[in-house]
């Protein structure tokens, strides 16, 4: 009988070591942010939206965590080692925050600040930047004394920006004051000790760290790189045609004849195979764009009797942009072209009107979105949110800017700034990269020839670093009034 309850004893041992062994450890988020939440329970949803998948909380989560245990965490352990609902406490804040943003994300026109604010602004930037260059150094520059700086800052004039490039802590204060007003729990926006030290924490990563970080000129530069990818010299050069050469055939053999036959047949067959990729996938997105409801997000609000206007940087750009997106019951709504904005853009970065084969290309291509503009409309407005703003792009976003800010769980090492030989060097790659990337085809319609002084142009126009960041508050404008469009009222 005593060995009948051997395998009874050896199964429970078994048991037990399986559930141990296949027991998954704690996260992160959930020992810092919710230490009391039950082993096996899912973690609260940080947002509000349905849509929203699981994984998308969880990363958000974990990068909270990473930041609190990074920035919050070393120093209030020093304070107190017994204290755990400091961090929880945080979380419930930055929950709420999060909320009130998405709900007004939702509710903003992002399809006109994409497609209508920020390339007038980007078209402006290049259109004053030229003129001040070709300002310099005559009579309209003072014989010289005024910079390229002053020049482009007479020519865009901003508060928050001095000529030099400076940035108006007091500018950016009272914007960060009225986002905390607006997203805060009234709870935590009275306290002004509270308040102020959360809004001096954001005002110096604006400010000091993210501002000036991104307006560099081989930052941006680096970024195109990155981007781009890997070089096309690093990849192995295909065999020339004259090796055979070496072994006495002639240059029109018959197996150069076939080796040529087959080669055209195969660029053939993938030419044929990705106008049958394309036609299915036109005949898949024609429907779903019809279905499409972008009534919201391509219309504007202008005053009776008024044109529709696009929106254009210049001395009040702050009260033309609010203007656009405000509703009185005097108002009544005109829709827009979102084409218009990009088209405009591409022929002021590229100089196109210097160019007839570029310049009849576009006004084609104006014409065609003109035509069809209800359906391009719906149709950037559905490649808007479902590839750009879609959960799996914030998704991979959120995992791209924790593998980068926290590599091994912690901050890396802050990068260091190339040397002024380094930089001529990422400029010169970034050129001709950027001209090699443009097809054949149409390179020397676009472009130009040769292609790479084009391209160098359009590297030029960002190669200031005060010049950047007026583009830089003048963007940051337009996302607040298109997130909080009383703050120009």
């Amino acid at each position: 009988m005593a060995g009948q309850f051997r395998p009874s004893t050896r199964s429970t041992a078994s048991t037990i070591s399986y559930n141990v062994r296949h027991q998954q450890p704690a996260s992160l988020a959930r020992r810092l942010l919710f230490p009391h939440l039950p082993p096996g329970a899912d973690l609260p949803p940080l947002f509000l939206s349905q849509a929203c998948p699981r994984e998308l909380h969880d990363e958000v989560y974990d990068f909270i965590a990473l930041a609190l245990r990074a920035f919050v965490n070393t120093w209030w352990t020093k304070l107190t080692r017994y204290d755990k609902e400091f961090l929880p406490q945080i979380t419930s804040i930055v929950t709420h925050v999060v909320r009130c943003l998405e709900q007004r994300l939702l509710d903003a026109d992002l399809s006109l600040l994409v497609f209508s604010d920020i390339p007038a602004l980007i078209t402006q930037h290049f259109r004053d930047y030229r003129q001040a260059a070709s300002k310099a150094s005559t009579s309209y520059a003072i014989g010289g004394a005024l910079s390229l700086p002053q020049l482009f800052h007479q020519l865009q004039p901003h508060r928050a920006v001095s000529p030099d490039g400076s940035l108006d802590e007091e500018y950016f204060r009272q914007a960060i004051d009225h986002v905390l007003r607006e997203c805060l729990p009234t709870e935590d926006y009275a306290p002004e000790a509270e308040r102020f030290i959360v809004r001096e924490i954001i005002l110096k990563v604006v400010v000091t760290d993210v501002i000036p970080r991104i307006t560099q000129p081989w930052f941006l530069q680096k970024m195109v790189l990155d981007i781009l990818g890997p070089s096309s010299d690093a990849l192995p050069e295909q065999p020339s045609g004259s090796a055979t050469s070496a072994h006495g055939h002639s240059r029109f053999s018959k197996s150069s004849i076939i080796v040529l036959l087959l080669s055209a047949i195969q660029k053939l067959s993938g030419a044929c195979i990705m106008l049958i990729h394309a036609y299915k996938q036109v005949i898949y997105i024609i429907p779903i764009v019809n279905q499409t409801n972008c009534t919201r997000e391509s219309t504007r609000v202008t005053s009776a009797g008024d044109e529709p206007v696009s929106v254009t940087p210049s001395v009040s750009r702050a009260s033309s942009t609010l203007s656009m997106h405000a509703s009185t019951p005097e108002k009544h709504v005109v829709f827009s072209d979102l084409t218009r904005g990009p088209l405009g853009m591409i022929s002021e970065v590229l100089c196109v009107q210097d160019r007839l084969a570029a310049t009849a290309l576009v006004q084609f291509v104006s014409l065609f979105c003109c035509s069809f503009q209800t359906f391009m409309n719906k149709l950037l407005c559905y490649l808007l949110y479902s590839h750009v703003l879609s959960a799996s792009a914030l998704l991979s976003a959120v995992r791209v800017s924790k593998r980068t800010l926290f590599p091994n769980g912690y901050p890396g090492p802050p990068p260091v700034d190339p040397t002024a030989e380094e930089q001529v060097v990422i400029r010169e790659e970034v050129v001709k990269r950027l001209a090699e990337r443009v097809p054949v085809l149409t390179r020397s319609v676009l472009l130009g020839d040769p292609a790479v002084n084009t391209v160098a142009g359009v590297v030029d126009a960002l190669s200031d670093e005060a010049c950047n960041r007026h583009l830089a508050v003048f963007m940051v404008d337009a996302l607040l009034l298109s997130v909080f469009p009383e703050m120009g009222s």
